[in-house]
């Protein structure tokens, strides 16, 4: 008897809901295609960064650190006292020297630092007052070719800014890929936001793309309701594929999309722009025929009093973005990027090279809890509901850099799986790695990973293993192997 009422409510909902869902059903149709991820997990954390810039002066301090640039041997070209224009080669790349790294500013060459075994740490620069640039002359992309731009690029000492798959390191020139993966969406825990640093920039990303698409058909990722749709339609037409990925981190990862686009076999290389900004830098070099290495930042965390925007330059010393930027009462951790990805860093410290975020979040050591793991801890985030934080549903937590346990033996409990949107099987390939099997490992599918591809899974692991690092281990044991 209840049927004919409960009906009528459901015809109700329908057709209130059907305009917006055919709209919605509209706006992916419109689109190249559509991939939907389930598998993942966003964090929500206190201090995203708000769309407001900050004016900052700077000090004049810059450094490019090789380390920025994984899988570079560095071969430092410059010396002390030396004077460089932006755009100038500080280091080459031993194993190719082709592959040049370009000084950000003009000015002085005032160190060259070294660790052991004179391992080069970073070349520090001092800028001039009034910036000079190397003029590499403005080109048009219509009428280049996949080899014209890559020796442009060279030339420019930007070409190391690309990476590839296999092994998640920098490449080079003596291998052309079977295609291109760019990810314009950033969707890690206080991530900066893309479609705000490109206001403005749209025809140097625009520019950028087509160059790309000379060399090998290019893939670009986008979020679901990323306005850099609507800038984008026009290319599809091109060798550019756009591509929308509506789900939960760690969609925005271009490994995640390499696996779920064009997956990578032995034998096969493409090349990964996981950072959009590296876009604009080629689009910016092609357009003006000058190097200019300046990026949007999220100064970011839940220890930043006002978190915003700032305009920084690769490798700019972080001592004047962070002098009064938070409170300094407690110990906390700078984080030279993202909370999951990004290197411990000091005010000393300069930007990386592929940094979209500076984050401060407490550290944690001075937090003496009362009675420990026991309490429900109605503030704290957790996955597997342990603390009764999750029946206030969706809210942001400011989490500190404790780990909260100590390394243990591994569980084959699929908690990885849950997080990891891959055709892969995520627990054996770690077991693989630090078993050192290396027939394991690549009938595993660690060609197609990337260490920041387990990033989620080192958070939500109960076993507390450094994934990350075991990942970058068996990417250069692999590496090495295979020379």
């Amino acid at each position: 008897m209840y049927f004919p009422v409960v009906f009528f409510f459901i015809f109700l909902i329908f057709i209130n809901f059907a305009p917006q869902q055919q709209q919605n059903n509209q706006f992916y149709l419109n689109m190249a295609n559509v991939i939907r991820l389930r598998k993942g997990l966003d964090i929500h954390l206190q201090g995203k960064a708000e769309e407001t810039k900050m004016n900052l002066k700077s000090n004049g301090k810059y450094a490019l650190v090789p380390d920025d640039f994984e899988g570079v041997v560095p071969k430092v070209v410059v010396r002390e006292g030396d004077s460089v224009k932006a755009g100038d080669a500080l280091f080459v790349n031993k194993l190719y020297p082709e592959v040049r790294f370009a000084s950000p500013v003009s000015g002085k060459v005032t160190a060259v630092e070294r660790g052991e075994r004179r391992k080069v740490l970073c070349v520090k620069v001092e800028a001039d007052a009034e910036q000079q640039y190397v003029d590499y002359g403005k080109k048009d992309v219509a009428k280049m070719d996949g080899k014209a731009v890559v020796g442009a690029l060279l030339e420019a000492g930007l070409f190391g800014y690309i990476n590839q798959l296999p092994y998640a390191i920098s490449t080079n020139p003596s291998v052309m890929p079977k295609a291109i993966f760019v990810s314009a969406l950033r969707d890690k825990p206080l991530a900066g936001s893309f479609e705000f640093e490109v206001k403005g920039q749209e025809q140097d990303f625009l520019t950028g793309l087509t160059a790309l698409s000379k060399i090998a058909k290019t893939y670009v990722g986008v979020g679901a309701d990323s306005p850099l749709t609507s800038h984008l339609s026009p290319l599809t037409s091109q060798n550019i594929e756009v591509n929308i990925f509506d789900g939960p981190c760690p969609a925005g990862n271009v490994g995640v999309q390499v696996n779920h686009i064009d997956p990578v076999n032995k034998g096969e290389v493409v090349w990964t722009i996981g950072d959009p900004t590296v876009v604009l830098f080629i689009g910016r070099l092609l357009n003006t025929g000058k190097v200019n290495l300046t990026r949007t930042v999220a100064l970011c965390g839940s220890e930043v009093n006002k978190p915003c925007y700032v305009d920084m330059l690769v490798g700019e010393e972080l001592s004047t973005l962070l002098s009064n930027s938070y409170n300094a009462d407690h110990s906390v951790r700078i984080i030279n990027g993202n909370v999951l990805t990004g290197t411990v860093s000091t005010k000393d410290g300069f930007l990386g090279a592929h940094s979209s975020e500076i984050t401060v979040i407490p550290e944690g050591d001075d937090n003496n809890e009362m009675l420990g793991w026991i309490m429900p801890r109605f503030g704290q985030f957790s996955v597997n509901r342990s603390y009764f934080s999750w029946l206030f549903g969706k809210k942001e937590y400011a989490l500190d850099a404790r780990v909260k346990g100590g390394e243990r033996h591994m569980i084959m409990s699929g908690e990885y799986d849950r997080v990891l949107p891959m055709d892969i099987y995520g627990e054996y390939l770690i077991k693989a790695i630090i078993a050192g099997d290396i027939d394991r490992m690549e009938q595993l599918g660690i060609y197609e990973v990337a260490p920041e591809d387990f990033a989620l899974a080192e958070f939500v692991d109960s076993s507390k293993l450094e994934l990350q690092r075991i990942v970058r281990v068996g990417l250069d044991i692999l590496r090495k192997e295979n020379a």
